[in-house]
Order: structure tokens, then C-alpha cells, then sequence
């Protein structure tokens, strides 16, 4: 064999496509779900009277952020997964069903992490 071969061989050993973990949606979804809960927590946490000093104010703003950032990608993941189950029967219908599954999740989210 020739070392053009052999190389061919091993390039496509390298791209050979790798499947996921079977739970890794469910791990990643509630790992995000995880991460808005304890964000909110913290942020209840917080007293109006301390956050007069802007020292204060690195935990609760890091908390908003990772609890958007989270709660934005859940929603996300979330929405993907209900678009996979069924097709579209044209882009105006794709696009009107995505939001409608966006809103709805946020509005899930949001009314779970005030319980």
C-alpha cells in the first residue's frame, strides 16, 4: 500500500463521524435546568439594601448572567427537540411553530423557577 493510501486510510479513520451519548440531551437539558434554578436562588438571596455597594455586585450580576445564559439555551434545546418530531410544510409554518415553541418554553421556564 501506498503512503497516499495509508494516509487516506487514517484521514478517514479521523473524520469518521461519532455518535453522541444516547442521554446526552437529558444530561445537557437538565444540567441548564439546574443552573437557571440556582441562579434564581441566588438572586432571591440578594437584599435591595446591599447592592448599594457596587462591591456586592459581582455574585448577583455573574448569577443573572448564568442564569440567562442557561435559561435561554434551555429554551433553545428544548424547542430544537419539539421541532425534530415533526416537519413543516413550509418556511412561514417552520417559523411561526419555532416561536410559538420558544414563547411557550420561556413562559414554562420562567413559571417554574418562581415556584
Amino acid at each position: 500500500m501506498s503512503e497516499s493510501a495509508e494516509f487516506e486510510v487514517l484521514l478517514r479513520r479521523a473524520l469518521a463521524p461519532v455518535e453522541p451519548p444516547a442521554d446526552l440531551s437529558q444530561r445537557l437539558e437538565t444540567t441548564l435546568a439546574n443552573l437557571t434554578e440556582l441562579a434564581a436562588a441566588e438572586l432571591e438571596g440578594w437584599e435591595l439594601e446591599t447592592m448599594r455597594d457596587p462591591r456586592n455586585w459581582a455574585r448577583p450580576a455573574a448569577a443573572a448572567v448564568v442564569g440567562t445564559t442557561a435559561g435561554v439555551a434551555l429554551v433553545l434545546v428544548r424547542a430544537r427537540r419539539r421541532a425534530k418530531r415533526r416537519r413543516p410544510d413550509n418556511a412561514l409554518d417552520a417559523a411561526e411553530r419555532a416561536l410559538r415553541d420558544v414563547f411557550g418554553e420561556a413562559g414554562r421556564i420562567l413559571r417554574d423557577v418562581r415556584r
